[in-house]
């Protein structure tokens, strides 16, 4: 409500304030020293707010309604029933095409600015305004839905009443009895003997039971189920009818029964379902202690969103180009959309992203993620309409923000979901589907839905795309919302790190200790990491174009194959951890990206290309790497650790802007010198990892396998090279197994 004031009062403001001065509005023909804002641009403007408050209007009560105990039929009738505001969301799109169609009649665009062909607005948003009336009767009428209930319930009563409820007084029995399980007489009254209903679970003998239908049983015991009392004043027939009446009918209400009291209903039911506002999430252990098999489905569920993101990032950069061609913006500008996405990644960690972490756990965080993600492609609209560089800047702010709360949960939860010592080779699984994402959506941006913007008209036509992103966006959000994600504790994170506490609580340098330090350097190297990738990305096809003016593919085409190169080698990454160990899987990409990114400044033509395709193959799995490992043995902290090494991919908001007066300056090749200096630095991680033997022991995975052999006081276990559990066997150890064997075949035999 809050949300709908502030925004009627902000657009009566905006129309009340339409020209400067505020006298020329009354004037005609407005002055030529005064400047007004056309109204149809105000409208349209404001098309986000109006579609965003009613989705959240139209999504507030489905929550409610799905978790309240009501027979399955009357709960899809009260989903139904408010569903219907979903016809006002719909008038109000129509009603914005048209509004759309009445700025194209009123307006054209030359390339550097809009000429006006009419000021004739009542005719041209004729029917703006037909459907704008369309919208509030439309939205009475959703509202007056549940008084038809009365006539729908006469003229179709099958519709309302629920085929396994008890039907009418008419056939069934006035009374009947049976002795309860705790000995009792139990009284039934109007119980339809057509629609029996569980009899035996509730003490009542001479009823078939039917076991099928559990969720009519949990309605009934939840209940006090008593015959009437006569204490208690009835209701009145003039009594006021509330909304539950008028949406239900007595068929669809539960028989009342006398009965006595059973060993079943005097049970006190237990649960340990963990409630996050309107979300339950019952998971019977941790994330933290699920295996590899029992982790597939949970981590394909969050998979899905790296692929999402990947998918924005991807759209966001062709459109960042389109939008910089039709309003004429500089290099400088396009740098700063980019920039403002990746600022995103400085707020959104530490207010929402927190937050919600910490008190609603991750499965909130990603529907919170996702609905800011949804808020940020609205805001898209008015930037097209206005041509307005501080509306886009908005825009991708809104959108980094979104996509870094989504981050906050989404990685760290890959990362611990499942055995720790896998943590890496996960992350890169997913991060890799993020990355075909990023390959894919330029493809789709570039090729069909942005082919033709060239100038504001078809600029305009984009927002429906990004409708679309945003409506996605907000259905993946709901559909979150009733997954069962498992959740961890600060708890469950500590009764892991308590299992190696003696190594992690090694102090370096005698003051601090060995976790904290590694997650100090991995969010400093995570900095510079994101810092180089982006400064190599923005300048991507202006640095093949600069070094190779003869290639038969074009400067997108090479960006592609980078792209496609950096997913696959996401993947191989994630493969070579079976033979290597995470840390020097990590130091050898730093030092490919170091080596590749020093021959992109001096090479040229064919060879210069080849060097930074290979930069994108060495710089794949780095993220990963770095995150996975500077989680590892936070215990309680793992929350805060995550929100840090998220905060740190801002990195890419700061590097890409010193790059673009450096390429003005000195040209591409030189300025790769600020992709190679965050590289040098960020390998600094790497290197401590394999310098402080500390280190090593914290970060190293531990990959345990059930002992063949039993292991008995004398024969002391060790570890390999891998870390992977082992026993010094002797011959006595196996001749005691195999003596051990024997004798439980023979009890077995005897047995």
């Amino acid at each position: 409500m809050a949300i709908v004031i502030c925004a009627g009062f902000s657009l009566t403001i905006a129309n009340a304030l339409q020209c400067v001065p505020v006298w020329a509005e009354l004037v005609e023909p407005v002055p030529g020293y005064a400047h007004c804002t056309d109204i149809i641009t105000l409208y349209l403007s404001s098309a986000p707010v109006h579609i965003s408050t009613d989705l959240m209007i139209l999504a507030l009560p489905i929550p409610i309604i799905t978790q309240m105990r009501l027979p399955r039929k009357q709960k899809i009738i009260l989903v139904v029933t408010f569903s219907f505001g979903a016809f006002v969301a719909a008038v109000d799109v129509v009603r914005i095409a048209y509004l759309e169609q009445a700025f194209q009649i009123q307006f054209s665009s030359d390339g550097a600015g809009r000429v006006s062909i009419t000021d004739d607005f009542s005719w041209s948003a004729s029917l703006c305004f037909l459907w704008s009336a369309v919208e509030v009767h439309v939205g009475i009428i959703c509202a007056c839905v549940p008084s038809l209930k009365p006539l729908v319930a006469k003229t179709l009563p099958n519709l309302l009443r629920d085929t396994k409820e008890p039907h009418d007084v008419s056939g069934m029995m006035s009374s009947a009895h049976g002795i309860g399980a705790g000995g009792g007489m139990v009284n039934v009254a109007d119980f339809g003997q057509s629609s029996p209903r569980n009899a035996g679970s509730l003490g009542i003998t001479g009823l078939p039971s039917n076991p099928k239908d559990k969720e009519y049983e949990d309605t009934r015991l939840s209940k006090e189920i008593n015959g009437p009392n006569e204490s208690q004043p009835q209701k009145s027939s003039q009594d006021e009818i509330g909304l539950m009446d008028f949406l239900t009918t007595p068929e669809m209400r539960s028989p009342k029964l006398n009965r006595a009291s059973t060993a079943l209903t005097n049970t006190t039911h237990k649960t340990t379902a963990t409630n996050f506002g309107f979300y339950s999430m019952d998971s019977k252990k941790p994330m933290t202690k699920l295996s590899n098999k029992e982790s597939i489905l949970p981590l394909a569920y969050v998979t899905i969103l790296f692929f999402v993101w990947g998918c924005a990032y991807g759209f966001l950069n062709i459109l960042n180009s389109r939008f910089a061609t039709v309003a004429g913006f500089g290099s400088g500008q396009m740098v700063g959309t980019h920039a403002a996405y990746y600022a995103g990644y400085a707020i959104g960690p530490f207010l929402p992203g927190w937050w919600v972490l910490k008190r609603g756990g991750f499965k909130a965080t990603f529907v919170a993620g996702l609905c800011i993600y949804a808020a940020g492609t609205l805001v898209f609209w008015p930037a097209a309409v206005l041509l307005s560089f501080p509306a886009f800047i908005v825009s991708n702010l809104i959108v980094g923000i979104g996509v870094s709360v989504l981050e906050v949960g989404a990685n760290p939860f890959i990362a611990l979901c499942g055995p720790c010592a896998y943590s890496e080779a996960r992350l890169n699984i997913s991060q890799g589907v993020q990355a075909i994402g990023t390959v894919l959506a330029p493809l789709l941006a570039e090729r069909v839905l942005f082919r033709t913007v060239t100038d504001t008209t078809s600029l305009i036509n984009v927002q429906w795309t990004y409708l679309g992103l945003s409506l996605f966006a907000v259905a993946l959000a709901v559909i979150f919302s009733y997954l069962q994600i498992p959740e961890a504790s600060d708890e469950d994170f500590a009764e892991i790190a308590e299992k190696r506490s003696t190594v992690y609580s090694t102090l370096i340098f005698g003051k601090i200790t060995v976790v904290h330090l590694t997650l100090a350097l991995g969010v400093f190297a995570q900095f510079c990491y994101v810092g180089a990738q982006e400064a190599a990305s923005v300048a991507y096809t202006g640095y093949i174009n600069t070094v190779d003016t003869n290639s038969q593919l074009d400067a997108f085409d090479w960006q592609t194959v980078g792209h496609t190169v950096f997913a696959v080698g996401r993947f191989l990454c994630a493969a070579l951890q079976l033979f290597m160990k995470p840390r020097r899987i990590l130091l050898l990409l730093f030092i490919g990206m170091i080596i590749t990114s020093a021959l992109c400044m001096s090479l040229t033509g064919q060879s210069a290309i080849a060097a930074l395709t290979l930069y994108e193959l060495f710089q794949s799995g780095v993220f990963s790497f770095i995150y996975a490992i500077s989680l590892r043995g936070l215990g309680s902290h793992t929350k805060i650790g995550a929100v840090w090494l998220s905060a740190a991919i801002c990195g890419g908001a700061i590097f890409p802007v010193i790059r673009n007066p450096v390429i003005n300056g000195q040209g591409y090749s030189y300025s790769f010198c600020i992709v190679l200096a965050p590289v040098v630095f960020g390998a600094l991680f790497p290197l401590y990892l394999e310098a402080v033997p500390a280190a090593k022991k914290q970060v190293d995975p531990i990959y345990q396998h059930k002992p063949v052999l039993p292991v008995q006081q004398g024969d002391e276990p060790r570890t390999d090279s891998r870390g992977s559990f082992t026993s010094n066997l002797s011959e006595k150890v196996k001749s005691r197994f195999k003596r051990n064997r024997e004798d439980t075949m023979v009890e077995h035999i005897d047995g």
